[in-house]
């Protein structure tokens, strides 16, 4: 039977006094299971807090950039965004997302965020604003999004890859909200992404 561990309950105050330091190399020992063309997974021989060591399965990826693409201005009141109506076979069908990709090489993720938005919706940006990172899901993977704003924009030609299908279809931020809140938007990184402009660079 495996030991339960319990979990120690303390206040935001007691964490930010700790001293801060680089945590301390966890990894003791890698091996490669498999290489895709968009991630790795590795198994890891890891060291944990306690001392105990364990392996753990652990899907390597690049990174990837998305973009809160605004239509018109993010102050004005009710702002249109642009975001893609996709097919996504591991979700069962069409869900709403903002556009996104994964980093190219050595890419930065404002140049792919330049390229994502180009390639997915035909625009470009007059701005360029980086908002914040996230994990997708650190249980297993090492994947981070870089999340931006796109204002100004100008209208162009799309370059989907050919397993990519997609409408881009204009919403307004309330409507938007409106699907997160019902449960429409179901894409995590979507929902994020949106509440965070609504809440923190627009004026609603």
């Amino acid at each position: 039977m495996t030991k339960k561990r319990t979990s120690r309950v303390v206040t935001a105050e007691s964490v930010n006094a700790r001293a801060k330091s680089d945590p301390p190399e966890a990894r003791i020992a890698s091996k490669e299971l498999y290489k895709g063309k968009i991630f790795t997974l590795d198994r890891d021989t890891v060291r944990f807090p306690d001392e105990t060591v364990a392996e753990m399965d652990i899907i390597r990826h690049p990174g990837a950039s998305a973009i809160v693409p605004f239509l018109s201005d993010p102050e004005g009141e009710n702002p249109q965004l642009l975001l893609l109506r996709q097919y996504r076979y591991a979700a069962g069908g069409y869900i709403y997302e903002v556009p996104a990709g994964r980093l190219d090489g050595d890419e930065s993720p404002a140049d792919c965020a330049i390229r994502e938005l180009k390639e997915e919706t035909g625009c470009t940006a007059e701005t360029m604003k980086p908002l914040f990172t996230m994990f997708t899901t650190p249980g297993f993977t090492d994947e981070k999004i870089h999340v931006f704003m796109a204002t100004g924009l100008s209208h162009g030609e799309t370059a989907r890859e050919a397993d990519e299908f997609a409408d881009v279809v204009i919403m307004p931020l309330a409507e938007a909200l409106e699907l997160i809140r019902v449960g429409e938007i179901m894409d995590a990184k979507t929902a994020l992404s949106i509440l965070y402009v609504a809440g923190f660079r627009t004026g609603n």
